[in-house]
């Protein structure tokens, strides 16, 4: 067996970078853009107004009162100087006429009937947004590799663009095998099973940025299993969930190597997951999962998502994690590092954590009621109270709902699965 890090190591020198392609702005998002992008003007590109107001020469005032020389809206320009004294009422975003260096607000201004009276003292340059105060034209302000957010959106559309040069997304070819299986929807006769695995493993792409290709259910006989790996080549990764053990009718692993695939690693020193093979048929990436949903899908956390991501141009291709403090005992009596399933919330201001329950790699109630994973290393023992470091795969649970705003302040949100909780409980 291989380590969970030499695992890794080993599908990342065989994970390539796919190719850029140029798609419009909107579908960048999330996207991972594959070149610089600097600016081609000034932002912003001219001296403007940053508030509803008048502009005047604050060294030529005289006194508190100015006489009204005009109006400028939003979208016009003034060519003609103000004279000294006098002002003009300016709308937010338009330019700054000729003769004018500061902006009063309205809400500091009183009307008379010779002009306006500024009431508060106003500095030289108030509300006066310069020219290149947020970006000098030729600076770079998106660089490569980087993941377009919204914000990043607005600045490629701030610098003219429609489209942006992103890295591909990757296609993942999704299979299970097992002739136990059904798909959803179909009758379940006895000794048959659903086929859960396929659509959750889609989603785990989905949300890392891929493209599943749902590629079905093959039987566990070694035409099919050869003619479904075969298909599944056309995405840039395959993943195959069961038929990887050491049963009589585990095909996969021997017919990629039948197909001349280079096995990277079979067997991982983990729990669950350790039946997981690594291999590389055509140039192309394979994963063989086990058959149980809890490993076949905590199995993706480790492997396949890191993979996908460094694929689509990503440099940041692990989950975050946090230091928890446990609200139970902890034992690992086994012999390899055991991934638990963990709830993790907020209590006054830090992580805490409780298990999900049983810990079985067929029971995939221990994830839905999780959001983390904790590595508990063969042997270890750790006590209530005792800090654990925990991957989380959501954190949804440090987002609170309206009128719940003290969760900011360290507000105590936390609800244990070991209580008898409601579903607005769990979802709070």
């Amino acid at each position: 067996m291989v380590s969970i890090q030499e695992a890794q190591s080993i599908i990342f020198e065989n994970t390539r970078l796919l190719p850029s392609e140029d798609i419009p702005l909107l579908k960048g998002l999330g996207r991972v853009i594959c070149e610089d992008v600097c600016a081609p003007w000034d932002f912003p590109a001219f001296d403007n107004s940053g508030m509803d107001g008048y502009a005047f020469c604050h060294s030529a005032m005289q006194g508190d009162r100015l006489e009204v020389a005009g109006f400028l809206p939003a979208g016009s320009v003034r060519n003609l100087p103000v004279e000294p004294g006098k002002a003009v009422r300016i709308m937010t975003g338009a330019p700054i006429p000729p003769g004018c260096d500061t902006v009063v607000p309205v809400e500091r201004i009183e009307e008379t009937d010779e002009g306006i009276r500024i009431t508060e003292d106003i500095k030289t340059g108030s509300h006066v947004r310069k020219r290149g105060d947020d970006v000098r034209s030729g600076a770079r302000v998106i660089a490569a590799g980087t993941v377009l957010r919204p914000q990043e959106i607005a600045m490629l559309a701030s610098c003219g663009l429609t489209t942006a040069r992103v890295f591909t997304r990757p296609k993942i070819g999704v299979l299970a095998t097992g002739d136990e299986l059904v798909e959803p929807g179909e009758r379940l006769s006895p000794g048959k099973i659903i086929n859960s695995n396929s659509s959750g493993i889609a989603a785990q792409v989905l949300e890392a940025g891929g493209e599943p290709m749902m590629l079905g259910i093959a039987h566990d006989e070694e035409n099919a299993t050869r003619t479904a790996i075969l298909a599944g080549l056309e995405a840039d990764i395959l993943i195959t969930t069961g038929g990887v053990s050491v049963g009589d009718r585990d095909r996969v692993r021997e017919t990629i190597a039948a197909l001349g695939g280079k096995i990277g690693f079979w067997k991982v020193n983990m729990k669950p997951g350790k039946p997981v093979a690594f291999a590389v048929l055509q140039g192309k990436p394979i994963f063989a999962l086990p058959g149980n949903p809890v490993a076949a899908m905590v199995s993706f956390e480790m492997f396949v998502r890191p993979a996908i991501l460094k694929m689509a141009g990503h440099t940041r291709i692990f989950r975050s994690a946090v230091r928890a403090e446990l609200m139970e005992s902890i034992k690992n009596s086994g012999d390899r590092p055991h991934l638990i399933r963990l709830f993790v919330d907020m209590r006054n201001g830090r992580y805490v954590a409780s298990t999900t329950g049983s810990q079985g790699s067929a029971r995939l109630s221990s994830l839905t009621e999780g959001n983390g994973l904790a590595t508990i290393a063969p042997g270890a023992s750790l006590s209530t109270g005792e800090k654990v470091e925990v991957f989380l795969f959501d954190r949804r649970f440090e987002m609170c709902s309206p009128g719940r705003r003290e969760h900011f302040s360290g507000h105590d949100f936390y609800s244990s699965f070991h209580e008898k909780t409601s579903p607005e409980k769990l979802t709070r």
